[in-house]
């Protein structure tokens, strides 16, 4: 179990994470690349600066991180730069804190179990202070009223229109077997962590319809968008110099800015998933750290 002196490593790669969003160049997203949706990517780090201790304090609950996070945004940076981010990443660094219980998405799978009616109430709190796009009424577990499930319930029953809650409802599915996945095999190919985390987010908007821009500009839309990010992925997959992309990317970059569109979700789907790449490694370190100090104690 990961003791309060122990929280700053996590806080560094919550940080390197995030920074590593507005880093990498994902199309339709802010980055260092090109602004874009009246924000910049200065507002993005900014975020990721005021979160990370804060989502990491030992002793909080997944609801505390997550509501203390987006409070801090909103009160610092003034818009909603990162509910998706906080919401994926607050279990995943949660696991990191419970006694020795196997691997990452073994301590995960408890913590999602674990959720009750009080996660609930602070993650409605929290999405209503956040205002994200495109946020309306839902006839069953509306975060405008109080909860009445646990916040795991909650989740699963947005599931078929938000890729986030889906999350939530199966364990990080999409996280472990897409998002790590690509990580490790391109870290393998390249050993280029940017270049990888621009192949994990290509995955991620290929794959699913973007929640975010369904809830914007509705299904039709949405895969659309997934058609074209398609074809740009297999492109993208082909190229031995990963460098040589560049102009493609900055163009479907243009183009979804020239239109609005901000493909959010799977942006914080790659986050999640770098975060939790991180921390598979963090604890294979602290393994390993606590065999050399027994066998130490034994010599």
């Amino acid at each position: 179990m990961l003791q309060a002196g122990t929280a700053e490593p996590l806080a560094a790669l919550v940080l390197a994470s995030c920074r590593l969003d507005v880093e990498a160049l994902k199309p339709g997203n802010v980055s260092v690349y090109s602004a874009g949706h009246g924000m910049t990517a200065a507002d993005f780090l900014r975020s990721a600066e005021l979160i990370a201790p804060v989502i990491t304090t030992p002793g909080f609950s997944v609801g505390e991180r997550i509501w203390r996070s987006i409070e801090i945004t909103k009160a610092r940076i003034g818009c909603n730069t990162n509910l998706g981010i906080i919401l994926l990443c607050a279990p995943l660094v949660h696991a990191m804190f419970l006694p020795r219980a196997g691997g990452l998405r073994k301590r995960l799978t408890a913590v999602l179990k674990a959720l009750d009616k009080g996660d609930a109430r602070l993650v409605f709190q929290a999405i209503r202070r956040a205002g994200p796009a495109g946020l309306g009424h839902s006839a069953q577990h509306d975060v405008n009223s109080e909860p009445t499930v646990t916040l795991r319930e909650a989740m699963a029953a947005a599931q078929g229109w938000d890729r986030i809650a889906y999350q939530y409802a199966h364990n990080f599915e999409d996280i472990f077997v897409l998002g790590v996945a690509c990580l490790e095999e391109y870290m393998e190919r390249i050993n280029d962590l940017e270049w990888a985390t621009v192949a994990c987010y290509l995955s991620f908007l290929a794959r699913f319809p973007d929640s975010h821009i369904q809830r914007k500009f509705g299904k039709e839309h949405a895969e659309a968008i997934r058609r074209e990010a398609k074809r740009v992925e297999k492109r993208f997959k082909a190229c031995d110099n990963l460098s040589d992309t560049i102009p493609l990317l900055l163009q479907f970059d243009k183009d979804l800015k020239r239109v609005g569109v901000n493909p959010g979700t799977s942006a914080d789907l790659t986050v999640a998933s770098l975060l939790a790449f991180h921390l598979e490694r963090l604890k294979g370190t602290l393994a390993k750290n606590r065999v050399k100090m027994g066998e130490a104690a034994i010599g």
